[in-house]
């Protein structure tokens, strides 16, 4: 059974947070919980892989849509007055690709996982649960796509990030995850296009 992120953990994930407020988008600093964990316990900021930025927004969805674009490998938070948030994101890979118009039925911080059925016959050697935490695959927070098995959730693997890799679900690194789970309400539209 893993831990949850110790006092220092969370304490580090803040600081990151706190620093990235007063940071351009383009200069966003996030702490990485995934490959170099040994960083985030010592508060050492590492630059995010694809920055998040406010770009311009022409579509007709309203403010507190999610928008993920598989094929550009980005997802838009639309924010109103012709703008979105974007954020980087890892996708599912060739045969996991799927789209759709769903909404968000859930949200957890440091969620566990429960491998879905589908996902065990394909990897027997996976755990059948492991709690949340630093080492679990759904990172630091999880928005719930309903009618799906899919999820937006954080990484421990920020080099997944931009690339289509995943079983499915919408992969963000940690510290974007944080940052648009405080934003999104339970539901909250999610269009998935390919």
């Amino acid at each position: 059974m893993l831990a949850s992120p110790s006092f220092s953990a969370r304490a580090a994930l803040l600081a990151g947070l706190l620093l990235s407020a007063a940071t351009p988008a383009r200069a966003f600093l996030f702490f990485d919980f995934g490959d170099d964990q040994q960083s985030a316990r010592e508060g050492r900021p590492m630059a995010a892989p694809i920055p998040r930025e406010v770009v311009t927004y022409h579509g007709r969805e309203k403010p507190g849509t999610i928008i993920v674009s598989t094929g550009e490998r980005r997802l838009y938070y639309v924010l109103g007055d012709g703008r979105a948030l974007r954020y980087g994101v890892g996708v599912g890979r060739p045969g996991f690709e799927w789209a759709g118009v769903h909404h968000v039925t859930n949200k957890r911080e440091w969620p566990g996982w429960t491998p879905p059925r589908q996902m065990l016959q394909r990897r027997p050697d996976l755990p059948r649960h492991m709690d949340g935490g630093m080492d679990n695959p759904l990172g630091a927070r999880a928005i719930y796509i309903g009618g799906t098995l899919y999820r937006i959730h954080g990484s421990n693997e920020p080099d997944t990030i931009g690339h289509a890799v995943s079983s499915g679900c919408i992969r963000m690194t940690n510290g974007d995850v944080v940052d648009l789970y405080s934003r999104v309400h339970v539901g909250a539209k999610v269009v998935v296009t390919r």
